[in-house]
Protein backbone atom coordinates (compact mmCIF):
# COMPACT_ATOMS: atom_id res chain seq x y z
CA UNK A 1 0.00 0.00 0.00
CA UNK A 2 1.20 3.40 -1.22
CA UNK A 3 0.48 6.72 0.71
CA UNK A 4 1.39 9.96 -0.71
CA UNK A 5 1.36 13.28 1.37
CA UNK A 6 1.98 16.36 -0.50
CA UNK A 7 4.22 19.19 0.02
CA UNK A 8 1.32 21.80 0.18
CA UNK A 9 -0.98 20.06 2.59
CA UNK A 10 1.92 20.38 5.59
CA UNK A 11 1.22 22.96 7.91
CA UNK A 12 2.71 26.00 8.15
CA UNK A 13 4.27 28.38 10.64
CA UNK A 14 6.08 31.74 9.03
CA UNK A 15 6.81 34.63 11.65
CA UNK A 16 9.73 36.24 9.83
CA UNK A 17 12.58 34.79 11.12
CA UNK A 18 11.05 31.31 11.20
CA UNK A 19 9.57 29.69 7.94
CA UNK A 20 8.86 26.10 8.81
CA UNK A 21 6.74 23.77 7.26
CA UNK A 22 5.47 20.36 9.67
CA UNK A 23 5.18 17.42 8.03
CA UNK A 24 3.08 16.51 11.46
CA UNK A 25 0.81 17.89 13.99
CA UNK A 26 2.95 20.31 15.36
CA UNK A 27 2.38 23.19 17.78
CA UNK A 28 -0.56 25.02 16.69
CA UNK A 29 -0.83 23.03 13.69
CA UNK A 30 -2.77 19.95 14.52
CA UNK A 31 -3.96 17.40 12.36
CA UNK A 32 -5.43 14.32 14.00
CA UNK A 33 -5.03 12.60 10.56
CA UNK A 34 -1.29 13.23 10.77
CA UNK A 35 0.09 12.54 13.87
CA UNK A 36 3.19 10.78 12.60
CA UNK A 37 4.42 7.52 11.52
CA UNK A 38 4.89 4.73 14.32
CA UNK A 39 7.66 6.32 16.30
CA UNK A 40 8.17 8.72 14.06
CA UNK A 41 6.37 11.84 15.77
CA UNK A 42 8.20 15.23 13.71
CA UNK A 43 9.55 16.22 10.78
CA UNK A 44 9.83 19.85 10.60
CA UNK A 45 11.62 21.90 7.02
CA UNK A 46 12.91 24.72 9.01
CA UNK A 47 14.54 28.06 7.45
CA UNK A 48 15.59 30.03 10.19
CA UNK A 49 16.80 34.03 8.95
CA UNK A 50 20.50 34.58 9.23
CA UNK A 51 21.79 35.33 13.05
CA UNK A 52 18.20 34.29 13.99
CA UNK A 53 16.96 31.18 16.13
CA UNK A 54 15.47 29.62 18.65
CA UNK A 55 16.25 30.02 22.08
CA UNK A 56 17.17 28.13 24.87
CA UNK A 57 14.24 25.69 25.25
CA UNK A 58 13.99 22.63 27.23
CA UNK A 59 12.87 18.89 26.33
CA UNK A 60 12.01 15.74 27.51
CA UNK A 61 12.10 12.06 26.40
CA UNK A 62 12.89 12.20 22.96
CA UNK A 63 15.40 11.49 20.19
CA UNK A 64 15.56 15.04 18.03
CA UNK A 65 17.57 14.61 15.07
CA UNK A 66 18.55 17.92 12.71
CA UNK A 67 19.89 17.15 9.09
CA UNK A 68 21.42 20.32 7.68
CA UNK A 69 20.32 21.14 3.89
CA UNK A 70 21.97 24.31 3.52
CA UNK A 71 23.73 26.55 5.90
CA UNK A 72 25.51 26.26 9.24
CA UNK A 73 23.19 25.50 12.57
CA UNK A 74 25.07 26.84 15.74
CA UNK A 75 23.86 24.44 18.95
CA UNK A 76 24.29 24.85 22.42
CA UNK A 77 23.20 22.73 25.73
CA UNK A 78 22.85 21.93 29.06
CA UNK A 79 25.12 19.44 28.86
CA UNK A 80 27.89 21.23 27.71
CA UNK A 81 28.13 20.47 23.93
CA UNK A 82 28.58 23.35 21.68
CA UNK A 83 28.87 22.73 17.95
CA UNK A 84 27.91 24.04 14.40
CA UNK A 85 26.06 21.40 12.37
CA UNK A 86 26.93 21.44 8.30
CA UNK A 87 25.22 19.91 5.30
CA UNK A 88 25.87 16.15 5.19
CA UNK A 89 26.25 16.06 9.32
CA UNK A 90 23.79 14.08 11.32
CA UNK A 91 23.44 15.39 14.93
CA UNK A 92 21.13 12.88 17.15
CA UNK A 93 20.21 14.41 20.77
CA UNK A 94 18.74 12.23 23.24
CA UNK A 95 16.50 14.80 25.32
CA UNK A 96 16.00 11.72 28.07
CA UNK A 97 15.38 12.99 31.78
CA UNK A 98 15.32 16.38 30.46
CA UNK A 99 18.01 18.82 28.42
CA UNK A 100 17.99 22.81 27.37
CA UNK A 101 19.41 23.52 24.33
CA UNK A 102 19.43 26.52 21.82
CA UNK A 103 19.50 26.37 18.07
CA UNK A 104 20.57 29.73 15.78
CA UNK A 105 21.39 29.89 12.42
CA UNK A 106 25.59 30.27 12.70
CA UNK A 107 25.85 32.58 9.74
CA UNK A 108 24.81 36.35 10.25
CA UNK A 109 24.60 36.72 6.24
CA UNK A 110 22.87 33.80 4.96
CA UNK A 111 19.67 31.95 5.67
CA UNK A 112 19.85 28.22 6.94
CA UNK A 113 17.90 24.78 5.94
CA UNK A 114 17.40 22.38 7.98
CA UNK A 115 14.76 19.22 8.84
CA UNK A 116 14.48 18.62 12.83
CA UNK A 117 12.73 15.35 13.30
CA UNK A 118 11.52 13.65 16.64
CA UNK A 119 11.55 10.58 17.48
CA UNK A 120 9.77 8.66 20.20
CA UNK A 121 12.12 6.73 22.23
CA UNK A 122 11.63 2.87 23.20
CA UNK A 123 11.93 3.99 27.07
CA UNK A 124 11.69 6.83 28.89
CA UNK A 125 13.89 8.30 31.31
CA UNK A 126 17.19 8.47 29.33
CA UNK A 127 20.15 9.35 30.15
CA UNK A 128 20.38 13.04 28.19
CA UNK A 129 23.31 12.93 25.36
CA UNK A 130 24.79 14.24 22.56
CA UNK A 131 25.79 12.86 19.08
CA UNK A 132 27.59 13.97 15.62
CA UNK A 133 28.32 12.60 12.64
CA UNK A 134 29.42 13.47 9.12
CA UNK A 135 28.26 11.34 6.35
CA UNK A 136 30.45 12.10 2.92
CA UNK A 137 28.46 12.74 -0.28
CA UNK A 138 30.15 10.17 -2.03
CA UNK A 139 28.56 7.97 0.59
CA UNK A 140 25.13 8.77 -0.43
CA UNK A 141 25.07 9.68 -4.49
CA UNK A 142 23.30 7.10 -6.50
CA UNK A 143 22.42 5.08 -3.10
CA UNK A 144 21.21 4.88 0.14
CA UNK A 145 23.48 5.32 3.19
CA UNK A 146 22.39 4.28 6.61
CA UNK A 147 23.01 7.09 9.26
CA UNK A 148 20.72 6.46 12.10
CA UNK A 149 19.89 3.16 13.58
CA UNK A 150 19.06 1.37 16.85
CA UNK A 151 22.92 -0.18 17.52
CA UNK A 152 24.73 2.54 15.75
CA UNK A 153 25.88 0.03 13.06
CA UNK A 154 28.06 0.74 10.78
CA UNK A 155 28.90 4.06 11.92
CA UNK A 156 25.73 5.57 12.24
CA UNK A 157 24.58 7.75 15.12
CA UNK A 158 22.61 5.92 17.58
CA UNK A 159 18.56 6.03 17.88
CA UNK A 160 17.34 4.82 21.21
CA UNK A 161 14.34 3.05 19.24
CA UNK A 162 13.84 0.43 16.87
CA UNK A 163 14.25 2.78 13.84
CA UNK A 164 16.92 2.84 10.85
CA UNK A 165 17.31 6.02 9.14
CA UNK A 166 19.12 6.49 5.45
CA UNK A 167 19.98 9.51 3.53
CA UNK A 168 20.22 9.43 -0.09
CA UNK A 169 21.54 11.31 -3.23
CA UNK A 170 20.03 11.09 -6.45
CA UNK A 171 20.22 12.71 -9.92
CA UNK A 172 18.58 11.53 -13.10
CA UNK A 173 20.36 8.08 -14.14
CA UNK A 174 21.08 7.46 -10.24
CA UNK A 175 18.37 4.80 -8.46
CA UNK A 176 18.31 2.78 -5.65
CA UNK A 177 16.14 0.01 -4.43
CA UNK A 178 15.18 -0.50 -0.27
CA UNK A 179 13.52 -3.30 1.18
CA UNK A 180 12.19 -2.67 4.41
CA UNK A 181 12.11 -5.50 6.80
CA UNK A 182 9.46 -8.17 7.31
CA UNK A 183 6.34 -6.38 8.44
CA UNK A 184 7.96 -2.77 8.76
CA UNK A 185 6.97 0.64 7.35
CA UNK A 186 8.96 2.88 5.00
CA UNK A 187 8.44 6.55 4.86
CA UNK A 188 9.69 8.18 2.49
CA UNK A 189 10.70 12.06 2.24
CA UNK A 190 11.52 14.28 0.13
CA UNK A 191 14.15 16.81 1.34
CA UNK A 192 14.93 18.62 -1.82
CA UNK A 193 14.92 18.29 -5.98
CA UNK A 194 12.50 15.68 -7.80
CA UNK A 195 12.52 11.78 -7.58
CA UNK A 196 9.91 9.14 -8.78
CA UNK A 197 8.76 6.51 -6.42
CA UNK A 198 6.42 3.74 -7.76
CA UNK A 199 5.61 5.26 -10.89
CA UNK A 200 4.63 8.79 -9.12
CA UNK A 201 6.91 11.79 -9.18
CA UNK A 202 7.13 13.67 -6.17
CA UNK A 203 9.28 16.41 -5.34
CA UNK A 204 10.59 18.54 -2.02
CA UNK A 205 8.80 18.40 0.73
CA UNK A 206 6.48 15.42 -0.50
CA UNK A 207 6.47 12.21 1.45
CA UNK A 208 5.43 8.54 0.32
CA UNK A 209 4.38 5.99 3.17
CA UNK A 210 4.82 2.15 1.98
CA UNK A 211 4.27 -0.98 3.23
CA UNK A 212 5.35 -4.45 2.69
CA UNK A 213 7.08 -3.94 -0.54
CA UNK A 214 10.31 -2.61 -1.61
CA UNK A 215 10.82 1.04 -2.34
CA UNK A 216 12.54 2.06 -5.61
CA UNK A 217 13.78 5.56 -5.74
CA UNK A 218 14.67 7.06 -9.19
CA UNK A 219 16.01 10.37 -9.67
CA UNK A 220 14.89 12.94 -11.44
CA UNK A 221 16.62 16.38 -10.50
CA UNK A 222 18.99 16.87 -7.74
CA UNK A 223 17.42 15.14 -5.41
CA UNK A 224 17.98 14.57 -1.37
CA UNK A 225 15.75 11.89 0.60
CA UNK A 226 15.32 10.13 3.54
CA UNK A 227 14.16 6.77 4.25
CA UNK A 228 12.43 5.78 7.36
CA UNK A 229 12.46 2.16 8.36
CA UNK A 230 10.25 1.73 11.05
CA UNK A 231 8.17 -0.82 13.49
CA UNK A 232 4.48 -1.34 12.42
Amino acid sequence: MLTIREAGSRGATNIGWLNSKHSFSFGEYFNPKEMGVGPLRVINDDRVAPGAGFATHGHRDMEIISYVLDGALAHKDSIGTGSVIRPGEVQRMSAGTGIRHSEFNHSQSDPVHFLQIWIIPEKAGLQPEYEQKDFPEADKRGKLRLVGSRDGRDGSVTIHQDVDLYAGLFDAGEAAVFEPRAGRTAYVHVARGTVKIAGETLSEGDAVTLSGEPVGIEGVKDAEVLVFDLKA
